[in-house]
């Protein structure tokens, strides 16, 4: 029997209990995660940063006041990285996004325990080219309805929030079903999932200073991913048994 909503304390509360008992730990392969994607932050991060001074800023400012426009990038381009450092930013940005799916497939075999292990965040390679572009069209998808508004892109995002959840349990889906199926389950739920993200804002304050925000960030990564996992079961078990279309709410490709 499901109620007209899901209620955000009972996923909290069940998300928080399996974090206590689920072996291997929700936390310790959160570090993991974070441990890789962070590194290949501080690369990106350390390919792409211009080297520049105070003197060479004061320098490029003097030409574009002066109105030497093409000194001033000419200037500029001395510091700019060399292309194998924006495919190298490239690369690790792919891996990335690859390893979050690999994170979201350990979540959700963690709630079903279904074999979770350290080994599902390679797992996600599996899925790399669904992943990739799921990313691509989601995002195109989402800046063509930030077009007309900023309002319209917001609800885009929520409207595939599900997609990549899909897209794992249903392998034999194309990219474009799981974002329909995403829309179909999100019809009437978006409100619903961005007040679950506000609930999230005592956190995403605490996780915003460089130091703190690390260690917040150990607790807080499994805690919000598993509260979303289990938010994304829910909406399925709720939605199709609304709809009396099956009688496993996983079940619908």
């Amino acid at each position: 029997m499901y109620t007209d909503y899901i209620n955000r304390a009972e996923l909290k509360r069940r998300a928080k209990g399996i974090m206590s008992s689920s072996k291997p730990s929700p936390v310790s392969v959160g570090v993991v995660y974070l441990l890789v994607t962070g590194v290949f932050s501080l690369l990106s991060t350390r390919l792409l940063g211009a080297n520049l001074s105070e003197n060479d800023v004061a320098q490029i400012m003097n030409h574009m006041n002066s109105g030497n426009y093409e000194y001033a990038m000419l200037y500029m381009q001395d510091f700019m990285p060399p292309t194998s450092a924006y495919l190298i930013d490239f690369a690790l940005n792919i891996v990335s996004y690859i390893l979050s799916a690999g994170f979201v497939l350990f979540l959700l075999n963690t709630i079903r325990n279904t074999g979770a292990c350290y080994g599902n965040l390679l797992d996600g390679f599996g899925f790399f080219w669904r992943v990739i572009v799921l990313q691509i069209l989601s995002g195109i998808f989402i800046f063509l309805w930030s077009l007309l508004l900023v309002v319209p892109g917001i609800i885009a995002a929520y409207r595939y929030r599900q997609a990549i959840y899909i897209l794992i349990d249903h392998p034999e889906m194309s990219v474009l079903e799981c974002i329909s199926e995403s829309k179909r389950l999100m019809k009437g739920h978006k409100w619903e999932l961005f007040v679950l993200d506000l609930s999230f804002i005592g956190w995403m304050i605490l996780s915003a200073p460089p130091v703190l925000g690390l260690f917040v960030s150990i607790y807080t990564t499994p805690y919000t991913g598993l509260t979303y996992a289990l938010y994304y079961e829910a909406l399925c078990g709720r939605v199709y048994a609304q709809q009396n279309e099956y009688s496993d709410p996983r079940n619908f490709g």
